[in-house]
């Protein structure tokens, strides 16, 4: 057995609308933040998201944020590829209050890592039905970063 190999296939820039605050659900507080838009870039998939899905996150008590999203990009070439997107957010406490303020903070002082599932009916890449996925984030005001990797 060998270590698996992670390969960049593509970097998310994910716009988003507002948060909407559902309240305090059984496991923590539930908010839906819809996602608008955006751009893939990378040398395996590049195009763009399209304006469809949202993040359902739940905050735990203790700062833990888990981030579920789904949503599409459509590539460059015309084809439609579904992301689901799940993953984990946390922090020392002071860093996370900056980051839940909008403030530009440096992902390297926060964890924010995901696993991702792509789907697609589109022939010339149907490898993503075949492969895992893993992200490695950051939070902006209106958008969150992700560089995806596939798993070799």
């Amino acid at each position: 057995m060998h270590a698996p190999q992670l390969e960049h296939v593509c970097d998310l820039h994910v716009e988003l609308a507002d948060i909407r605050e559902m309240g305090r659900g059984r496991a923590g507080q539930r908010r839906i933040i819809p996602i608008i838009g955006g751009t893939v870039s990378g040398k395996a998939i590049s195009g763009r998201i399209l304006s469809v899905g949202a993040d359902w996150q739940t905050l735990f008590d203790g700062g833990l944020a888990e981030l579920d999203t789904r949503y599409a990009m459509e590539t460059d070439d015309g084809a439609v590829i579904e992301i689901i997107n799940y993953g984990l957010r946390h922090g020392p406490p002071e860093v996370m209050a900056r980051v839940a303020a909008g403030e530009d903070v440096d992902p390297a002082q926060y964890y924010m890592r995901t696993h991702a599932r792509l789907e697609t009916g589109d022939p010339r890449y149907a490898w993503v039905n075949r492969t895992l996925f893993v992200g490695t984030g950051g939070r902006q005001r209106n958008a969150v970063n992700i560089a995806l990797y596939a798993v070799r």
